[in-house]
């Protein structure tokens, strides 16, 4: 059972998405902007708004990028919808224009309820669209795709020299084994991903902030009486098995030292106590019920379904947020994110499965011992400066009204770089080669690269023909 992501974007159906969104940014403006008049037959060449945007009469040439003049077609429905121009922002160029953005992965485009918007970000503004009418567009400066659904041979090709790519990808290799490859990662110019080096670093996307950390663990008193009711220590909770992480090896060895309540499809030992607790759907939140319930175990097997740096979901923070400790396996960068030196438990340091349980038996019968991995949440306990600046100059928020989300953060991210490498272009063309052109931003394997996988628990050369 794999919990919400803290401001996660539905992946399934983009109703949800556009509702997240528009609660977030408001609908208003969007559907003002559409008014009367808004319709095909507002008046000839197309609806004021479209006419503005330039885009009434699309099948303007692409000049030397060589794409035929009716490669978009005419009449084609781009109505720009207006936005609030934050401070700094001092572009007052008409929305015709603007640079273009297209979400290629039309699913994310976090604007509701349109097609168009008009962003105003911190250097400078963009249009924004999710159709794919204006893909070969001569203003359209930049395609932004999901790494889940990036499939190499669905790409637009042949690929416009005036147009870079950007890839937004939160989630492991798992999802898409071609972006942790040069060759796949390579095809991208910028990067949003959950490494720290990629362009708009997506780290810290499960952590709403540092009160989530804070927040109150249940007494240990409580903890022991649940234990004398014959429940284990440590819970396991995972219905995704067999993933490239091999989590479920190790756990199926684990459970030979100590006792281990699994509740998930994986390694199922436990029955939940009641049939909305079983509901998937129940665990997939932080609904209060269940979170009350998985708080009172000591300890949380929290392993991720891949290795990779700085990927860290839900597995690890909600314990941490419930006061109990994450035994954890995932990112070997893990340390740097954590609030202090005695946070969690890891797998990787102990030598075998069995040394593992033994200590964790020793912290389960040794209360004063067991509370210091819980002393960050005491005031004055998270003292990883890397971390609380991390979080401070975080542009986006989980589940924080006030703030944008990673999605507009990160087209915002492009917009303004687009606009950069617009005028740098225009100043070597203006100085007959005397000023040097802008040179191309290419992604590297570090922005999204993990290492290869290897068994949960031994070696390759241990396991049988048919593992």
């Amino acid at each position: 059972m794999s919990a919400a992501r803290p401001g996660r974007v539905p992946r399934r159906g983009p109703t949800c998405l556009w509702v997240t969104l528009a609660l977030a940014w408001g609908v208003g403006a969007a559907l003002a902007a559409e008014g009367p008049g808004a319709g095909p037959a507002a008046a000839p060449g197309g609806p004021p708004a479209e006419r503005e945007a330039g885009l009434a009469d699309a099948e303007e040439p692409c000049g030397a990028e060589g794409w035929a003049q009716d490669a978009v077609p005419p009449g084609a429905a781009f109505v720009a919808a207006a936005s609030y121009r934050g401070p700094g922002n001092n572009d007052t160029r008409s929305n015709k224009a603007l640079p273009i953005l297209l979400w290629w992965s039309g699913s994310l485009f976090p604007h509701f309820p349109g097609d168009t918007e008009r962003i105003d970000c911190p250097r400078g503004s963009c249009l924004v669209t999710r159709s794919r009418r204006v893909a070969r567009h001569r203003r359209t400066k930049a395609l932004i795709f999901y790494g889940t659904d990036f499939r190499a041979y669905e790409a637009p090709l042949p690929r416009l020299s005036h147009q870079t790519w950007a890839l937004f990808h939160e989630e492991s290799p798992m999802n898409n084994y071609l972006l942790s490859h040069p060759p796949g990662i390579q095809l991208f110019n910028y990067t949003a991903t959950f490494r720290r080096e990629s362009d708009y670093p997506l780290t810290l996307q499960w952590l709403p902030g540092v009160g989530y950390l804070r927040g109150p663990a249940v007494p240990l008193a409580e903890k022991e009486a649940w234990r004398r009711k014959g429940y284990a220590p440590v819970l396991y909770m995972q219905s995704h098995c067999d993933v490239p992480s091999d989590r479920d090896r190790y756990v199926r060895e684990l459970m030979k030292y100590i006792q281990v309540d699994s509740y998930g499809k994986c390694l199922h030992n436990r029955e939940l106590p009641s049939e909305r607790l079983r509901d998937t759907s129940t665990a997939t939140t932080e609904d209060s019920e269940f979170m009350t319930f998985i708080a009172r175990y000591k300890f949380h097997l929290a392993l991720e379904n891949a290795i990779c740096d700085d990927y860290m979901t839900e597995k690890l923070w909600r314990p941490m947020h419930l006061g109990a400790v994450p035994v954890y396996r995932g990112s070997p960068a893990v340390r740097d994110w954590m609030p202090n030196n005695l946070s969690i438990i890891l797998i990787d340091d102990f030598d075998s499965p069995q040394e593992l349980a033994k200590y964790l038996d020793f912290l389960d019968k040794n209360g004063e011992e067991y509370m210091k991995y819980l002393e960050y949440k005491n005031l004055g306990g998270i003292k990883n400066q890397f971390l609380l600046e991390s979080l401070e100059r975080r542009e986006w928020g989980v589940n924080d009204m006030t703030l944008p989300n990673y999605l507009n953060g990160f087209e915002c991210f492009i917009c303004d770089r687009e606009n950069t490498r617009v005028k740098e272009e225009q100043e070597h063309k203006k100085s007959h080669g005397k000023i040097p052109a802008p040179r191309p931003r290419i992604a590297q394997f570090k922005h999204m690269g993990c290492p290869m996988p290897t068994p949960g628990f031994g070696s390759v050369e241990d396991l049988s023909g048919g593992d």
